[in-house]
């Protein structure tokens, strides 16, 4: 048993190169620490999906020389230096084309439009809700009925544009509580909204499925104003 841990942390490493090894990680570090400085970054939410990508390719060029004693440094130096000259054409090339820039970085995309998700579709369906929703509990917003727009943004983050006080609406709750109290069928004279879209409905009749999305599960909408 002790020769199988043996095999799984330490296999056939050479002792005499591990100083070697916390030398070269801190080169590599600094070197990685570098680039980011140079590319303008100042965090990861800044990011965009092409420059993730680049971050990762800086992860296999910096990666090798670290551990392995095979690996120069020098070469991945020439990788890392080829990454940022390519980086740097890119965002000149994207500064002066706004097809290049939409292609590389994507496009802004609407989530809400009048207190109601517009991501019905099937292909739209994978966005996380869950994340939308705690992204809103951060901004101290209760329903979606606070919302005028939503647009989630080419590097991650969401803008949120708000209803005045005065014309703040009924919404779809987005407090865990009263998210999960779903119903199939919405209660007479009540404002529900569609737990799959968000929007509200307050039936004189009896009402199963949403006439937006075509679901079937409402929550108890509230109206609450945004505490800031």
């Amino acid at each position: 048993m002790q020769n199988e841990w043996a095999e799984v942390f330490i296999k056939d490493l050479d002792w005499t190169i591990v100083v070697q090894i916390i030398v070269r990680t801190f080169i590599m570090f600094l070197l990685v620490i570098t680039f980011l400085r140079l590319s303008g970054k100042k965090g990861i939410r800044q990011l965009s999906l092409f420059e993730v990508a680049i971050i990762i390719s800086l992860g296999s060029a910096a990666g090798d020389p670290m551990f392995s004693k095979d690996a120069a440094i020098l070469p991945s130096l020439i990788v890392i230096i080829t990454v940022l000259v390519f980086y740097r054409v890119i965002i000149w090339l994207t500064s002066k084309s706004e097809k290049i820039e939409s292609m590389l970085e994507g496009d802004p995309i609407y989530i809400i439009e009048d207190g109601e998700f517009i991501l019905t579709d099937d292909k739209d369906a994978q966005y996380a809700k869950d994340e939308f929703f705690a992204e809103m509990r951060q901004q101290n917003i209760e329903h979606l009925g606070q919302i005028k727009t939503a647009i989630l943004e080419t590097n991650g983050t969401i803008s949120f544009f708000y209803y005045p006080e005065e014309e703040v609406r009924y919404g779809l709750p987005v407090m865990p509580k009263l998210y999960i109290q779903k119903v199939r069928t919405i209660p007479n004279n009540k404002p529900y909204a569609c737990s799959y879209c968000g929007r509200v409905i307050e039936a004189i009749h009896s009402v199963e499925a949403c006439t937006k999305c075509h679901k079937s599960e409402w929550v108890a909408a509230i109206n609450t104003l945004r505490i800031t």
